[in-house]
């Protein structure tokens, strides 16, 4: 097999082909270590290698599984492999091995990947873009000069680099889809609960994240959806098992769905005229399809959701940091998080319990809102962002704000930073990027990110879509429907700074 043949296939693709003895398991995983040598220097995707476990296993066990021989990449966070370690992209963690894999990776590796190491992203998966400390920015393949989005950011950009066909993600604000759309990929959100996040923990971000995976193919989604869909001892949903097999769903014709749009922002203020533009073009696209198509959007509290889902997140980072505390058996070390987690840390511990719990019920109130708009309507579509992927350092907090937080970081008082009203600073602009995606992590339900639009720089453009609660059915269905009708991946990134 040469590398135009290996970058040219799907996961499924490749399956196939092991199972018909035409490419050995050792000459994928020699293939797309070559792809990643050759490119990986350019984006710093991948960041911690684990090739040389992936031969042993190869070496060691028959082929089997539906992925079976299959190279992949495993985000560094929430996703344990068992004698490797989860950064979590902070020097904090950095190089502690976990004792045991997670559930999710269980199931995984019962598809017959190989997995060949873990990819980059932001501090703690906190941001939606993938410029951490520890590993220096990630770059996107359509545009050097560009963010690959985040948290997932490292998987879209290694996927979308044809170093390997599918790469693991986790979406606790839309950590799945926005990468997905910076990359030009498909990236799934399932259900709150169709995959397991345990053994230890059952409701990451108060069940705001799913894990899946990011691909370029529909079918690759579906089927791995298949293979680690289900409930795990413990877990505190029980979402209906699906009515067929997952894999059946992107050839099935999905009928005549009724789907709203918006490209209003529900979280921020403005929208770039080339997300308005991939929406308007997919709306066009839907009618010719036979849907009825009619703008209608849910009403959400932006502000107050906004206010809400930073206090969680805050709560969230600091419990995270009290574990990691337990863990290393002393405190962490203000040199050991970058300044943006380390105030978060401070300002957890001055949030009551009160704040805590109210913002909760706000988010609740929020998702169920999102949530009964799906009563009249089997579709919302949405650009998945709210601008084209930006420059690198272009999202970021400015140059005032992190000496802001540099110098609360020094003074050590969380209250202090409560009553400078950062939170509340960042709340007016945290979500406007991402004005829709966090809204349906917070309702539970399915979403998308299809790439269906390139800007005439060259640079992708993710339209999103969301379902009722349990139907990633529906979503696969139209997304196969969609692939078929503007096929995305016959497009391949030029690995080359793009013009401004």
């Amino acid at each position: 097999m040469t590398q135009d043949e290996y970058t040219s296939c799907d996961a499924i693709a490749l399956a196939e082909l092991v199972r018909a003895r035409l490419v050995t398991r050792m000459e994928l995983i020699d293939l797309a270590i070559e792809r990643l040598e050759s490119v990986n220097p350019l984006l710093n995707a991948v960041v911690y290698r684990m090739d040389d476990e992936a031969r042993v296993r190869v070496e060691r066990a028959a082929p089997s599984g539906v992925f079976s021989g299959v190279p992949f990449l495993a985000k560094d966070l929430l996703s344990d492999y068992a004698g490797h370690p989860t950064s979590r992209g902070s020097r904090l963690l950095e190089g502690r091995a976990r004792d045991a894999d997670t559930e999710l990776v269980r199931r995984l590796r019962a598809t017959g990947v190989s997995v060949l190491g873990k990819t980059n992203l932001p501090e703690f998966g906190l941001l939606p873009y993938t410029e951490p400390e520890l590993w220096g920015p990630c770059r996107n393949p359509w545009a050097l000069d560009r963010t690959p989005g985040g948290s997932s950011g490292g998987s879209a950009a290694a996927v979308a680099a044809r170093i390997v066909p599918m790469a693991g993600g986790g979406d606790g604000a839309g950590s799945i889809r926005m990468p997905a759309s910076c990359c030009g990929l498909f990236g799934l959100k399932p259900t709150r609960g169709r995959t397991p996040p345990g053994p230890e923990r059952g409701e990451p971000w108060r069940g705001a994240v799913v894990e899946h995976v990011l691909t370029r193919s529909v079918r690759d989604s579906a089927a791995m959806l298949d293979a680690t869909h289900g409930p795990e001892p413990g877990a505190p949903y029980r979402i209906a098992p699906p009515a067929g097999p997952f894999a059946r769903e992107p050839e099935t014709d999905p009928g005549r769905l009724r789907i709203a749009w918006t490209s209003e922002p529900m979280l921020g203020r403005a929208v770039h005229a080339d997300c308005v533009e991939a929406v308007g073009e997919t709306v066009t696209l839907l009618e010719e399809l036979g849907h009825e198509v009619a703008e209608r959007s849910p009403r959400v509290d932006g502000p107050a959701f906004a206010r809400a889902f930073l206090r969680m997140m805050v709560a969230e980072t600091g419990a995270d940091l009290e574990g990691a505390r337990r863990a290393l058996g002393r405190k962490p070390r203000r040199g050991e998080l970058e300044p943006l987690t380390w105030a978060l840390g401070l300002l957890s511990g001055a949030l009551s319990a009160r704040e805590f719990a109210d913002s909760l019920r706000v988010l609740e109130e929020s998702g169920r809102t999102a949530a009964r708009f799906f009563e009249d309507w089997d579709i919302l579509l949405t650009p998945t962002l709210a601008k084209p992927p930006p420059k690198l350092g272009a999202l970021p907090p400015s140059r005032f704000e992190q000496q802001l937080l540099r110098l609360l970081g020094l003074i050590g008082s969380g209250r202090l930073i409560k009553l400078a009203g950062l939170l509340d600073r960042m709340g007016e602009t945290a979500f406007d990027f991402t004005p829709w995606t966090p809204v349906f992590n917070i309702s539970g339900q399915p979403a998308m990110s299809v790439p269906l639009h390139w800007t005439d720089a060259g640079l992708p453009i993710g339209v999103h879509f969301v379902a009722r609660v349990g139907d990633e059915a529906a979503l696969l269905r139209l997304a196969g429907q969609l692939e078929r009708a503007r096929p995305w991946s016959v497009r391949v990134p030029p690995l080359t700074t793009a013009p401004a």
